[in-house]
């Protein structure tokens, strides 16, 4: 990579969140016939959706602190090998319930979908612990963005997988296939990746440099190597503002995002009566502006802290801006009445959506970078409750007022997440060791 290794991990990360995203959503395309073979209603359909997110929620918190204390590279391997294996395991995890679960499908499937969640929740507060290990100061942003590049391009590209698969074989083999490709990509990752720079013999001394740079650091940034000298408890998380309001703006973020991918599918097929074979290019419509302004967001952060030197600018600001549009759109969607109409706003609310996604992630960074695992999953924790509420209010909303409710809850969540982006004030303005801060 002539002195840029880091971006060739950078890229792997890539596409191991693409696989992350494509296991866990590719169940929404397979929806019809599991409901048809287990006798589901869309209640339960929604409980099951919703049932990730359980596991998910403790899967980023202990990920993330496992992260901090065993190193990425043990969290990697763990998760993604357990992720792979219970992905495959969902395939008959209707019929295991049915066997063991005194004839409960639902059950069968709740287990699995927590264990599959509590597998992958790990993936982005070790995504961050490797960036704070492995970026450039001057490129914290992008190279969060593109840790990130994955959810969108994995959700945009889960609708073709998932269809292609599902018209060549059934729904069960489509989690096994997917599950072994999970396997592959952590034997390859095992081979390539440390939890430091400075333990890879393909990293050179000029890349190193780079790296480990102080030149580019704000007043209000500090580096890692200094970072680590002063302790910071994990609950130090509750007393930083800017850290919890940073968690509710990305729990806005997360809810209208899960939602597109869990409920897109079926509002297709019910609302517009479209068949399984047209959803592999029309569930990817909401996610083609997203995978370009999730990377359009980190360079605009970056170069916002470059032109300003004011994270708050750079980071919260980009924030405000982007869910105020989300809002918009997605308001705007129940006012609406043909599917192409519907489709170009839930495709550029989800752009608007997206363009801060590795703000959340950097503003940790920013404030906390010794800690980015551990506040990075505790972040997760708080934010992944949207992934249990989106699905499951999602199909209580469909339930009893139609398909419009669940736009306008969405409107509603990024507008909360907006509201508490005004609050963030990136960086670190007291460094802390116990309960007593040094200023």
């Amino acid at each position: 990579m002539n002195g840029k290794y880091r971006y060739l991990i950078m890229a792997m990360i890539v596409f191991m969140t693409v696989v992350n995203y494509v296991d866990r959503g590719a169940i929404s395309y397979a929806q019809k016939s599991i409901i048809d073979e287990f006798g589901l209603d869309p209640k339960s359909w929604g409980e099951i959706l919703g049932y990730f997110g359980y596991g998910y929620m403790f899967g980023a918190l202990f990920g993330g602190m496992l992260a901090d204390k065993k190193g990425p590279r043990y969290v990697w391997l763990l998760a993604g090998t357990a992720w792979s294996l219970f992905e495959i395991g969902t395939a008959y995890a209707g019929d295991i319930g049915m066997a063991l679960f005194g004839g409960s499908a639902l059950t069968g499937f709740a287990v699995f979908r927590i264990l599959f969640g509590l597998a992958e929740g790990p993936t982005f507060s070790t995504i961050n612990k490797t960036m704070a290990n492995w970026a450039a100061p001057k490129e914290k942003g992008f190279a969060t963005a593109l840790g990130l590049l994955g959810t969108p391009l994995g959700a945009m590209l889960t609708a073709p997988i998932a269809v292609a698969l599902l018209s060549v074989t059934d729904w069960k083999t489509m989690f096994l296939i997917l599950g072994i490709i999970g396997l592959i990509w952590v034997i390859v990752w095992s081979k390539m990746f440390t939890d430091l720079p400075e333990d890879h013999p393909r990293v050179s001394k000029a890349e190193l440099a780079e790296i480990r740079s102080k030149e580019d650091l704000l007043e209000s940034e500090t580096s890692l190597a200094e970072a680590k000298q002063v302790p910071v408890p994990w609950y130090h998380f509750f007393k930083n503002p800017t850290l919890v309001m940073n968690a509710i703006g990305y729990f806005a973020f997360q809810y209208v995002n899960f939602l597109i991918l869990t409920w897109t599918p079926k509002y297709l097929q019910d609302t517009f009566n479209f068949k399984l074979a047209s959803l592999w290019y029309l569930g990817m419509v909401p996610w083609i502006g997203a995978c370009v302004t999730v990377l359009l967001g980190g360079r605009i952060s970056d170069a916002l802290r470059r032109k300003t030197g004011n994270l708050r600018i750079a980071r919260s600001g980009l924030a405000v801006v982007s869910l105020f549009f989300t809002a918009v759109c997605f308001m705007l969607i129940p006012v609406v009445d043909s599917v192409g109409a519907v489709l170009a706003l839930m495709a550029i609310g989800n752009a608007f959506n997206f363009l801060p996604n590795s703000v959340y992630w950097t503003v940790i960074i920013d404030t906390e970078p010794s800690k980015a695992g551990t506040f990075g999953g505790v972040t997760h924790f708080f934010t992944n409750i949207a992934t249990i509420v989106a699905p499951t209010l999602t199909g209580a909303l469909v339930a009893s007022s139609g398909y419009k409710a669940m736009f306008i809850a969405a409107a509603v969540a990024s507008a909360v997440g907006m509201i508490a982006m005004l609050f963030v004030n990136p960086g670190r303005t007291n460094k802390v060791v116990g309960e007593k801060p040094i200023t």
